[in-house]
């Protein structure tokens, strides 16, 4: 590829860069929408623990071990979100290196394919990850609610 310092360039040619440039993008408004999600999440998970820290200071032994378990629950809950998180940073990370490695590679005439091909295989990878992640934190979540729902049906049966 010529460079694209040429003032002989084709526009077509740069055009085509920009286009390919700009499809990781896309990925990366998506990485940035899961973020968000996680980032909420994990503010919830927050404000849980926050009322049940409060709930304890106010409760008696046997109360207060359910309410215990509760924390541990919601402090796997964090554990995963965090890896979430910090999963969904590096694939954004990863997918703007790819951009970067583009222009690079755009740039100096030269084939970049390995750099490109390991950048966004990381940003793939890492997403694919961080969505793991965020399942499984969802899923502990609505076992947790299913486990109070049985736990308030158990003490009005009593």
């Amino acid at each position: 590829m010529p460079s694209l310092l040429n003032p002989d360039l084709p526009l077509d040619l740069v055009a085509h860069v920009i286009q390919v440039a700009l499809t990781p993008i896309f990925l990366l408004s998506g990485i940035a929408t899961l973020l968000n999600v996680f980032a909420t999440r994990l503010a919830r998970v927050a404000d849980l623990v926050a009322q049940i820290t409060k709930a304890m200071e106010q409760t008696d032994t046997e109360e207060g071990a359910d309410l215990a378990r509760q924390l541990l629950r919601l402090r796997r809950r964090s554990i995963l979100l965090d890896a979430a998180v910090v999963l969904g940073a590096i694939a954004a990370a990863a997918t703007c290196a790819s951009v970067f490695t583009l222009f690079v590679g755009a740039l100096r005439d030269s084939t970049v394919a390995a750099v490109l091909f390991t950048t966004f295989g990381l940003a793939i990878v890492c997403t694919i990850s961080a969505i793991a992640a965020f399942t499984v934190e969802m899923m502990m979540a609505g076992s947790g609610v299913r486990a109070e729902v049985a736990r308030q049906r158990l003490s009005e049966q009593i």
